[in-house]
C-alpha cells in the first residue's frame, strides 16, 4: 500500500468532463471511440453502461454483495452498479468527473459524487470494496499510480475487484474521445492492461491477487490490500 501521503491527480484538465463523453451520457448512446495518437480507435460500450447490468457485471455485483461492506465505484458513469447494489440494500457510493453521467447515476437511485478519483473523497481508508470496471483501470494513464491512490481509499485487507483487457497488454498512450461525426474532445492520458501487467502494477501498489475469471469476453481480477 501506499505509506506516502495522498497522491495528487496527475490530471491537469478532465477531459470527460466536457467532451462527446458528455453528451453520450446525457443521451445514453453512441458510438463513442478513444481514438489514440497514431488514429488507431477502440470502441467505447456506451449502451451497455447505460443499460441494467448484465450476466458479466453481476459477477462483480454479487462479490460485492457477498461480502456485504460499503463499495465505492471509481469511474461509475451512469451508475448502473452502484444503483444495482443500493437497490439490494448495500452501502454504495460512485464518483465521477462526467456531470452528466453522476445526473443520471442519480436518476437511477444511486447516490454518486462529481469528482476525479483523485480528490478528497468521503470515507478514505474505510472502503470495504472498490470497483475499477468499465476500462477504469486506465484513469489517469497511470496504473500504478491510480492502484496506489485505490489502495488509499481501502480498509486494510479491503477487496479491489478490477476489470482488464484481454491478452497480455500494457498500453500507455494519449487518447481523444471522438463522436461518429468525427467531434474529438481534448486530448488525455490513458491506459489499457491486461491481466499480466495489472498484476504486476498492483503488487507494487500493495496488493495480491485473490481471485481471476472471465464472464461474456471480459476480464476481471480481485486485489487484496
Amino acid at each position: 500500500m501506499n505509506t506516502q501521503g495522498s497522491i495528487a491527480s496527475p490530471l491537469g484538465t478532465r477531459p470527460w468532463s466536457h467532451d462527446p463523453f458528455a453528451e453520450a451520457m446525457r443521451t445514453g448512446s453512441g458510438p463513442l471511440w478513444l481514438r489514440r495518437g497514431d488514429g488507431h480507435r477502440h470502441p467505447l460500450e456506451v449502451e451497455r453502461w447505460c443499460a441494467a447490468p448484465d450476466p458479466a457485471d453481476w459477477t462483480l455485483l454479487f462479490r460485492c454483495l457477498g461480502r456485504g461492506l460499503p463499495t465505492l465505484d471509481l469511474g461509475c458513469g451512469p451508475g448502473r452498479l452502484i444503483a444495482a447494489l443500493q437497490s439490494c440494500g448495500l452501502p454504495a457510493l460512485g464518483v465521477d468527473i462526467t456531470r452528466t453521467a453522476v445526473l443520471r447515476a442519480r436518476g437511477l437511485g444511486g447516490s454518486a459524487l462529481c469528482r476525479s478519483v483523485f480528490d478528497p473523497l468521503p470515507g478514505e481508508g474505510r472502503w470495504g470494496t472498490a470497483l475499477l470496471a468499465d476500462g477504469n483501470l486506465g484513469i489517469g494513464g497511470d496504473p500504478a499510480v491510480l492502484l496506489r491512490r485505490s489502495a488509499e481509499l481501502l480498509a486494510p485487507g479491503g477487496l479491489l475487484l478490477v476489470e482488464v483487457e484481454r491478452g497480455d497488454l500494457d498500453e500507455r498512450d494519449t487518447v481523444s474521445v471522438e463522436d461518429a461525426l468525427g467531434r474529438c474532445g481534448p486530448p488525455f492520458p490513458w491506459a489499457r492492461l491486461g491481466s499480466r501487467a495489472a498484476v504486476r502494477c498492483a503488487a507494487g501498489a500493495g496488493f495480491s491477487l485473490t481471485d481471476a475469471w472471465t464472464c461474456q469476453g471480459r476480464y476481471f481480477l480481485a486485489l487484496r490490500r
